[in-house]
């Protein structure tokens, strides 16, 4: 079995054990947690990020002439929305736009569309960059300055004192479960993890700001969901061990700095920061080989030239 296979495997098993996990959690969310959205704006959001999905591969299609992705039996039909499923869900739980159903849709639709238009080539194929769900969100909380995030506490609103220790240990493991065998990005996890304690501890020392909710905020259940189930996203992260470890350091670090200068947010807003400035890095480094090759084939082709005469 050669590597590339197994990772289009690994990967599909991840998205579908994410899309259980997420379809899960808005469920029990809107009818035992406290979820304070209306049923309609995760249906509203799924729809829009599933015609998106569809549009976009059927002009794809189109223009390179080839077959739909969206074709075929059931279930490849379902494995192909298992990107959008997630999107859609994790936008419509994470924003809180009161009332208005609109904002999810456009939040949706961003997220699945920032997959075609912002891409670099790794490895000679061409990939998005930017964390679909954080992009989406980030781009409606930039122009539209009166939605926000939804609150942490909406999360175990409707639990016991019970449930407040068992439900974040589910996520834990859960969370730990799935990046360990299907995305690998448990070094990533520990960096993030590692980086925002320090950055913690350093806002203390620097700006005398209490450290105790600081570190209490890692026991949160948006935290959790933000550490475990959207920073790791397999295909917009590095996959090399130090490269996870820079990232989620990154991350961590951005949002210290985005924190001291009292920016809301900073948890999107830092991710968002960080994907992009890894795309640009790719994308000057495979500029910068492109030239160096052609100079390379230039110089050759000058000293065939001067061989032959």
């Amino acid at each position: 079995m050669n590597n590339s296979f197994w990772d289009r495997t690994n990967r599909l098993a991840g998205l579908r054990r994410f899309a259980v996990a997420i379809t899960v959690l808005n469920i029990a969310g809107h009818f035992f947690l406290g979820f304070e959205q209306s049923w309609a704006q995760p249906l509203v959001a799924l729809a829009a990020a599933y015609l998106m999905e569809i549009l976009l591969d059927m002009v794809d299609a189109r223009l390179n002439h080839r077959p739909l992705r969206f074709s075929g039996g059931l279930r490849q039909r379902v494995d192909f929305l298992l990107s959008a499923h997630i999107s859609g869900l994790a936008c419509s739980m994470l924003l809180y736009a009161n009332d208005r159903l609109w904002p999810v849709a456009f939040a949706a639709v961003t997220a699945i569309a920032s997959k075609a238009v912002i891409r670099v080539s790794i490895d000679g194929a061409s990939r998005h960059i930017m964390n679909p769900s954080n992009f989406g969100i980030t781009v409606t909380l930039l122009l539209f300055p009166w939605v926000g995030v939804a609150q942490p506490y909406m999360f175990t609103e409707n639990l016991n004192e019970v449930g407040d220790w068992v439900f974040p240990l589910i996520l834990i493991s859960l969370g730990t479960f799935l990046n360990a065998n299907f995305t690998k990005r448990l070094p990533l996890i520990a960096a993030w993890l590692s980086g925002y304690l320090l950055q913690g501890l350093v806002r203390f020392l620097v700006l005398d700001v209490p450290m105790i909710p600081i570190w209490s905020s890692v026991t949160g259940i948006a935290f959790l969901l933000y550490t475990f189930y959207m920073v790791t996203d397999p295909a917009t992260t590095p996959s090399s061990t130090r490269g996870q470890i820079i990232f989620g350091a990154s991350v961590a670090a951005i949002y210290g700095l985005l924190v001291a200068f009292h920016a809301v947010f900073g948890l999107f807003f830092a991710l968002t920061a960080v994907c992009l400035v890894r795309g640009l890095a790719i994308y000057a480094g495979t500029a910068y080989q492109r030239v160096a090759e052609a100079r390379s084939v230039g110089k050759e082709s000058v000293m065939l030239v001067g061989e032959e005469a």
